[in-house]
């Protein structure tokens, strides 16, 4: 395997994601944030976080198949989303869980989640980018 998830002693144990992963492979993949489109550009879940969630993980699945990877070699999310406020979360993780079950993975690598402004067109609440590691 070349991700290996790890959860320190001495930092919270938090069930949405590990604290560190340890990658070991040859061929890096940075996959570009993932939006909430379909493959012909149309806004998937506008106006609804857990579905845009749901399609922006989707995305970044398709991304990842088409160079020989999938979830389990992720060794790092970073999540933006417009307006951040922790009471967002359940949504979040809805949205992360629908995309999880359609997927058949648990998505737990380490992950930033940063809340800005605004994304590329205001109907994209978040956008999700990855970086995995094949061998």
């Amino acid at each position: 395997m070349t991700i290996t998830l790890v959860n320190p002693n001495g930092l919270p144990e938090v069930s949405a994601y590990h604290q560190v992963s340890i990658a070991t492979g040859t061929k890096l993949i940075f996959v570009a944030g993932q939006v909430s489109w379909d493959a012909t550009a149309t806004t998937i879940g506008e106006g609804d976080l857990a579905a845009q969630v749901e399609q922006c993980y989707l995305n970044v699945a398709t991304a990842l198949a088409e160079v020989g990877a999938t979830f389990a070699n992720v060794a790092k999310l970073t999540v933006y989303v417009v307006d951040w406020t922790p009471d967002k979360m359940p949504l979040f993780g809805e949205g992360v869980s629908r995309a999880a079950a359609r997927l058949g993975i648990t998505p737990t690598p380490p992950g930033t989640l940063i809340g800005v402004a605004a994304l590329d067109i205001p109907a994209h609440l978040v956008e999700v980018e990855a970086t995995a590691i094949l061998d």
